[in-house]
């Protein structure tokens, strides 16, 4: 049952308890890298027989194009349509995030600049199995796509029988993804951090999984970048007395079905509401599907808190620093410019969370766990690497060597005090 609080004392710290950093796995997972980095192909095959149950052969990992002709055999004309009207809308978005590279003249003929250059290859990780994330295939690949990444390389865990979901697979194409491995978890992680004879090593890691995943995300996390380290999924809905009590169910529902871990927190000043909430999510829950992990995120990470205010209301909003925030109030514009934490913010009575995740057009990967205070969502940015650049005239080094000469001296550093030293005697 969803809880009904007045008080927010141990809601940021329960929130924070649900974080599972793995620690207690890692001599697991590190094993599996270990036996992938030197083992390679057969390492892979190893894990994925052991793991996913399925047994292949290294001829097998890449997805061909026979299966991918296949996949799209199977898909649905309306189905493709909507697939590709979240693609084209998706990449719309991502176009607009411009990052250019930029020179600047100085008075005495210097030029200092920065170099935007995208990365070369990427690994982007979907979750599979029996289950299909489409949307997690657009979302990752499609920023690499516009930042002009050369490769993009993904993989995802093959069912029993060796095959991936057939919207998976077309997502992929659609997506611009170059090369599509049947390969998951850990084993996954480490092919794409190391390389093995048939799965390139890329530069960056991007993509959400399981604790497994996370942890071997971080572990190999300096052989190449990553995302980020995402936990649970969570919502907070910041609602006022004109808000649909059972629309409000029904957000705070579409989070708690995620994990049995995930978050769902409405806050309002109007109590009379948030019983009116409670009552429908019990009503919404008997339906549910998933209403076994719904029930446990609702018993065990979820509340709806009264405040005294909505001042109240998003101050805790901030300090929650959600990974998705609803602001379904009678004037959310009014509130918006208030917002210094948030992942992603959903304004209106018709903005619901979903629409994010499939087809509005901003990153559905976004920070967990309190961290968009200081993390943003998945973006172009994150597939480009920037080199500055310097360019010193005569002019200029006469101008700044006494000043370079005298603070390396101060640092001790007499070699670098001397490379600037001997021009200007030179000069």
């Amino acid at each position: 049952m969803l809880k009904v609080v007045s008080h927010k004392d141990d809601l940021v710290s329960q929130l924070r308890a649900r974080e599972h950093r793995g620690e207690d796995l890692e001599a697991e997972v590190r094993e599996i890298i270990q036996q992938v980095r030197e083992q390679g192909d057969a390492g892979v095959l190893a894990a994925t027989k052991k793991f996913d149950h399925a047994d292949l052969t290294a001829g097998q990992l890449q997805v061909t194009e026979e299966e991918i002709e296949n996949a799209y055999q199977k898909l649905s004309p309306e189905l493709l349509e909507s697939l590709r009207l979240a693609r084209d809308r998706i990449e719309e978005f991502h176009q607009r995030q411009h990052f250019q590279s930029w020179f600047h003249p100085g008075e005495n003929g210097e030029l200092l600049g920065q170099l935007y250059r995208p990365l070369d290859r990427a690994g982007i990780y979907v979750p599979g199995g029996t289950a299909a994330y489409p949307s997690s295939v657009l979302m990752n690949a499609l920023p690499a796509k516009v930042a002009g990444v050369r490769e993009i390389i993904m993989v995802t865990p093959p069912r029993s029988d060796g095959t991936i979901l057939p919207l998976v697979l077309v997502a992929a194409v659609e997506a611009g993804v170059t090369k599509i491995f049947k390969v998951g978890g850990v084993q996954a992680i480490a092919a794409l951090a190391y390389g093995t004879e048939s799965i390139p090593k890329v530069d960056k890691i991007v993509g959400p999984g399981n604790i497994y995943v996370t942890v071997a995300k971080r572990l190999v996390f300096g052989l190449g970048d990553i995302d980020m380290l995402a936990g649970p999924s969570e919502i907070v809905v910041v609602a006022d007395s004109s808000a649909d009590p059972e629309l409000l169910a029904a957000d705070l529902l579409s989070q708690a079905e995620h994990d049995s871990r995930a978050a769902a927190i409405l806050i309002t000043a109007d109590r009379a509401l948030a019983e009116r909430v409670q009552e429908e999510v019990e009503k919404q829950l008997s339906v549910l599907p998933r209403k076994e992990i719904a029930s446990s995120a609702l018993e065990n990470c979820s509340a709806a808190v009264v405040v005294d205010s909505m001042q109240d209301a998003v101050e805790l909003a901030n300090e929650l620093a959600p990974e998705h925030l609803e602001l379904y109030v009678e004037d959310p514009f009014s509130l918006l410019g208030q917002i210094k934490n948030a992942g992603a913010v959903f304004l209106g009575a018709y903005s619901s969370e979903p629409v994010g995740d499939y087809l509005a057009g901003p990153n559905h990967v976004l920070p967990t766990g309190g961290t968009a205070r200081f993390f943003s969502p998945l973006s172009v940015e994150d597939f480009l690497k920037r080199t500055s650049v310097i360019y010193t005239t005569k002019d200029a080094l006469k101008k700044w060597g006494p000043h370079i000469v005298r603070l390396a001296e101060e640092e001790g550093l007499a070699a670098h005090a001397r490379a600037v030293s001997k021009r200007l005697e030179w000069l």
